[in-house]
């Protein structure tokens, strides 16, 4: 009888689980293990992503050496299959620099696992540090729109939080409204006097809603201003 078919081996391309390429520069290694723990535990081989438990079982007093199955050499090499699977998933959901440095002659998926994550938390007080200062600069002005200076500060907030310096809600809110332009005074204002303050996600709605609506009110007047023009 047929065994029945890993879960694992069914993948054909990682990408379509895994969207997101991890990059060195670009310091994403918040959303990237969550994104790989979860698929793993999906297909069944999250037990790769940490050190081999081999169970280990004694003998009974009763029984016969020579019946005494021998370790299955098959079970290793099924292993070993999966466990390279896992490891073709984090090579090709890296970039190619960040491959060639934890490139290793033998590395099990353990070990690539555990070398990414020295990488890019090691010097947590530096980090931290780093990053604190960039969340406290950040300015809507130097991003391309609202939704881009909320996700810029959600992705700061968690890499604080990877190096152990997490941001709690109301400071991310107060951090949204101090970066705030001369455009949204008012919008600022009026979140600043809400009791409590909203969290950041109601703050980020309100104001991706008062951005929508700015951008509204400019392209209509912008049409007015043509039109009369044309006359």
């Amino acid at each position: 009888m047929d065994q029945k078919l890993h879960p694992a081996i069914t993948v054909s391309n990682i990408k379509n689980f895994i969207p997101i390429t991890l990059e060195m520069e670009y310091a994403q290694y918040t959303s990237w293990p969550e994104l790989f723990k979860i698929h793993c535990k999906a297909f069944q081989v999250y037990d790769h992503l940490y050190p081999r438990q081999i169970p280990t079982t004694s003998p009974s007093k009763e029984s016969d050496p020579k019946t005494t199955p021998k370790p299955d050499s098959k079970t290793d090499e099924d292993w070993e299959r999966i466990d390279s699977i896992v490891l073709q998933w984090i090579y090709g959901t890296i970039s190619r620099d960040l491959l060639t440095t934890i490139l290793k002659k033998n590395n099990t998926a353990t070990d690539t696992w555990s070398t990414l994550a020295d990488i890019f938390q090691d010097n947590k007080v530096v980090r931290a540090i780093h990053l604190n200062d960039k969340l406290s600069n950040i300015r809507l002005d130097n991003l391309s729109n609202a939704s881009a200076y909320c996700q810029e500060l959600k992705l700061l907030a968690d890499q604080l939080s990877d190096v152990d310096a997490p941001v709690d809600d109301t400071k991310l809110v107060m951090q949204l409204i101090t970066g705030l332009n001369e455009q949204y005074e008012s919008f600022a204002s009026l979140l600043s006097n809400t009791k409590p303050l909203p969290t950041f996600y109601e703050a980020r709605s309100q104001l991706l809603y008062e951005a929508d609506r700015k951008a509204q009110f400019v392209a209509a007047a912008t049409n007015i201003a043509l039109l009369a023009s044309a006359k």
